[in-house]
């Protein structure tokens, strides 16, 4: 904060309490100066009597600008004055988290001794993992890890980069960073279609069967690298699998289309700067039991 800014802030709120602190004095009265007088004003034929403040609401007025003086001295208020005590919340913060670390030292050193296989179905460890994975996960997997358009399903069995507690991990750990180039450019409107109709075919769908033979020509020459000769894909690369009938994007004519011609960009954020190593272990425990 600037020396104007805190200075302001200082200036607002020392007028502030002053300012009440007179009006709370200027205007009492030790007693009623007669047993009539009202303030004028009246509301459904109640009149309102002209009496002192009873004397505890008085002096409650009082203690709340004695207190409020009192932490504005102890505590940070004023403009850039931090106060006597030196408290931040950052610091309450830390202190809090390493309170925590050094109370669950043991479980989480004990859950780490052990295989993610061992721990995937203590119940302990999934009621933990589904509370990290609804804090952490659930915001583009869904609550029920079930995914949604553009955002896998992690509890059907079909992994992009393989399923074993290993490379669940390295992807909760590391990220993602899934690309799919856009091909319309390189191989036409028509070489688009026909690799629409080859990939229905593999799915065991009907599509045209002169554009089936030349999509598969196009896809032996531009897409098998990354997604295999059978289109079963490969997980060390992250490409889908194109013969299972589950899709990512979508898996109509249109939206197979679509994927070819422009590509698609996913990314999974990395969580190691986020989570603890122990919390990556019960996160990982929960997504790997989803199927077992």
């Amino acid at each position: 904060m600037t020396s104007f800014w805190s200075m302001w802030i200082i200036v607002l709120t020392t007028i502030t309490i002053v300012g009440i602190t007179w009006i709370l004095f200027a205007t009492r009265k030790h007693k009623p100066q007669s047993t009539d007088k009202t303030t004028g004003h009246e509301y459904d034929g109640i009149q309102e009597l002209d009496n002192p403040l009873p004397a505890w609401w008085f002096y409650m007025f009082l203690i709340s600008i004695v207190w409020a003086i009192g932490y504005l001295i102890l505590y940070p208020g004023m403009g850039n004055f931090p106060g006597i005590l030196g408290w931040t919340q950052i610091n309450q913060y830390n202190r809090q988290v390493a309170a925590a670390d050094e109370k669950y030292r043991d479980m989480r050193d004990r859950y780490m001794a052990l295989s993610i296989e061992e721990i995937a179905a203590d119940p302990a460890v999934r009621k933990m993992g589904m509370r990290m994975f609804g804090n952490n996960c659930a915001q583009c997997h869904g609550a029920d890890a079930k995914g949604s358009y553009g955002f896998p399903n992690l509890s059907d069995g079909d992994w992009l980069y393989g399923g074993s507690p290993d490379e669940i991990k390295a992807s909760i750990s590391n990220g993602r960073r899934g690309t799919m180039p856009a091909w319309g450019d390189i191989i036409g409107d028509q070489g688009v279609n026909d690799i629409t109709a080859y990939i229905l075919s593999v799915n065991g769908r009907q599509a045209d069967s002169a554009q089936i033979a030349a999509g598969e020509k196009v896809f032996q020459t531009y897409c098998v690298a990354c997604h295999g000769a059978d289109a079963t894909g490969n997980p060390a690369m992250g490409a889908p699998n194109l013969a299972n009938g589950i899709w990512l994007y979508g898996g109509n004519a249109e939206q197979i289309s679509h994927s070819v011609r422009t590509g698609r960009n996913g990314v999974m954020p990395t969580h190691k700067n986020t989570l603890s190593e122990d919390k990556i272990h019960i996160l990982t425990a929960y997504v790997y039991g989803l199927n077992q």
